[in-house]
């Protein structure tokens, strides 16, 4: 699994033209679901995520995590992480999960987000979106549950 994490003043997702998920400051999450992922991926990324402290403390350090900072979290499947650009000019998206093993995966990583106690908002998966966002930083941390990154 893995996740685009951005440190954000807002965010919001809109299908269609009409607003589907949004928040205040906190973490945009784009995250993939590769074919190898198991629920055991999306505890530990969203265990990961949650704490991760990239928010600053006091004294201007990344000490705080989105949960110390009472932060909100959304939430955005997007299967094109997985792309693998290695060879020709077309990606290739072969190694991504197939629609209902990543909508399963996904939902899990949402409801492991949620028992964190975070406030958390969704796109819609497999609609096409349009994502907004005001990075704060801009802080982007790459995340992946294999630990290749």
């Amino acid at each position: 699994m893995r996740a685009v994490v951005q440190r954000v003043k807002e965010s919001r997702v809109d299908v269609e033209g009409t607003v589907v998920g949004e928040i205040g400051p906190g973490l945009l999450v784009l995250l993939g679901v590769g074919e190898a992922d198991t629920e055991a991926d999306a505890a530990y990324l969203a265990r990961k995520i949650a704490e991760m402290r990239i928010f600053a403390d006091a004294g201007g350090a990344m000490n705080r995590s989105v949960q110390d900072v009472h932060g909100e979290v959304l939430v955005v499947s997007q299967f094109t992480l997985w792309a693998d650009c290695r060879k020709g000019r077309r990606p290739s998206f072969v190694r991504a999960a197939r629609p209902e093993k990543a909508r399963e995966l996904y939902t899990r990583f949402v409801e492991e987000m949620k028992r964190t106690g975070l406030t958390v908002a969704t796109g819609r998966f497999q609609e096409m979106m349009a994502v907004h966002l005001v990075n704060d930083g801009p802080v982007t941390i790459l995340i992946d549950s294999e630990k290749t990154f």
